[in-house]
């Protein structure tokens, strides 16, 4: 026997019992956005390389990207973010949209990353933006649907929590230490792998970058100050109107979060675990440039994006999951020869017709291998259909759960099956 090929090395495979994972949290997530008037989209999963050359840093386009020639000789990449393509979008159609938009969508997207865990190279994920609005209404009204649906899947403030900065306060801060603007993005790195690196790596590291000890000092005790948020209005402003939307407890201020793509602008944000043991599940802020990056009139937006590998890692850590059954059959037809193909499909289509989800045993094999099948699978009810059924007009309905079976007409069989179902 040849060797069975593998699948591509960081993707997933997803069988029915893993799917199971991945329609519970778009339909949470589906339901959450909805409640705050978010209407749902999609973008192309290839785009041209320029796109995301416009604005997503260095990092991303020449390291994590998926990038090819085509046919015609353009660069494209398989879609490693999708904020870029909804600025293009906006750009396109700018006149004719409504604004402040409510935008969500839940798709696939690709990082040329190492596999570990909690990150994969093709991922699902999860993008809430609103654009169209300066107001700090709006952050805080789009990291609300963050926690919301942090809520809605089954987790407590006690275990993740929304870590929040001020990118204004921070340029503010490391201004008053003696760095200046233009050396600003690096000191920002920098802050960005102060828990991610050994205190002395990072010191080393915050040496190559050309900080004097003083500075390096000053640095430190500005990441270990959990109350210079009082000074920031734009902050004091956030975490008041999260008051009022009954959503302040997800929210703790954080000065290392400055978050690593280029185009944030204000107020930014990430959601861990409050043990540290995961990556962050999702992260956001206001990226007020973005759109204009990409040729498009200039217009203000908030967003943040969510991955389904960590949600799901710390959705099973805290077991939030519940247990769904991946078959979604409530019925089973048995099938017991070439004589009873007409009769069982006909019972079949009568059932569907009434909205239920029916299965036909598609060959002839023995009723115990066929009630094996159905208990396996989770199928709570069997309709028997075999030559004296036939002959008398009737079914046989076997409730597999309680091991009840009877005898009725033909007729009555959607009644019957509505009522068993009814009453589970």
């Amino acid at each position: 026997m040849s060797e069975i090929i593998r699948s591509v090395k960081g993707t997933r495979d997803f069988y029915p019992d893993q799917m199971v994972f991945r329609n519970w949290l778009y339909n949470h997530i589906r339901i959450v956005a909805e409640r705050y008037g978010y209407q749902e989209w999609e973008a192309p999963i290839l785009e041209t390389l320029e796109l995301y050359a416009a604005k997503s840093g260095d990092e991303l386009v020449k390291e994590q990207a998926f990038v090819f020639e085509d046919r015609g000789g353009s660069l494209v990449a398989l879609r490693p973010e999708l904020t870029p393509s909804l600025a293009r979008m906006v750009a396109q159609h700018r006149q004719r949209l409504n604004v402040p938009l409510r935008w969500w969508s839940f798709g696939p997207f690709w990082r040329y990353e190492r596999p570990q865990k909690g990150r994969a190279r093709e991922f699902f994920q999860w993008n809430v933006d609103l654009l169209g609005s300066t107001s700090l209404n709006a952050d805080a009204e789009v990291a609300s649907v963050a926690a919301a649906l942090l809520s809605s899947v089954g987790l407590s403030s006690d275990e993740v929590v929304i870590r929040v900065n001020s990118l204004q306060l921070m340029e503010r801060r490391i201004a008053e230490i003696g760095i200046t603007k233009d050396f600003q993005p690096a000191v920002f790195r920098l802050i960005d792998r102060s828990d991610k690196m050994a205190e002395s790596k990072w010191l080393e590291y915050g040496q190559r970058l050309g900080l004097n000890n003083g500075q390096l000092t000053a640095l430190i005790e500005m990441l270990y100050d959990t109350d210079q948020w009082g000074d920031s209005e734009q902050l004091c402003e956030f975490f008041q109107i999260t008051e009022y939307m009954g959503t302040r407890e997800w929210f703790e201020f954080d000065p290392r979060i400055v978050r690593g793509l280029d185009y944030y602008t204000g107020v930014v944000y990430e959601a861990r675990d409050k043990f540290a043991r995961h990556r962050a599940i999702l992260g956001g802020g206001r990226y007020d440039n973005l759109v204009s990056e990409v040729g498009g009139e200039p217009i203000s937006g908030t967003g943040f994006a969510m991955g389904d590998v960590v949600i799901q890692l710390i959705a099973q850590e805290f077991e939030v999951v519940p247990d769904i059954n991946p078959c979604r059959t409530q019925i089973l037809v048995t099938l017991f020869g070439d004589e009873s193909i007409v009769q069982s499909n006909n019972v079949a289509n009568e059932l569907r017709q009434n909205d239920l989800r029916v299965e036909v045993y598609p060959d002839v094999v023995k009723l115990k291998s066929q009630l094996r099948y159905a208990d396996r699978q989770g199928i709570p009810i069997v309709i028997v259909l075999g030559p004296d059924e036939i002959e008398a007009g009737e079914v046989s309905i076997k409730q597999l759960v309680t091991g009840e079976q009877s005898n009725i007409p033909l007729a009555r069989v959607v009644q019957t099956v509505r009522k068993i179902l009814e009453s589970e």
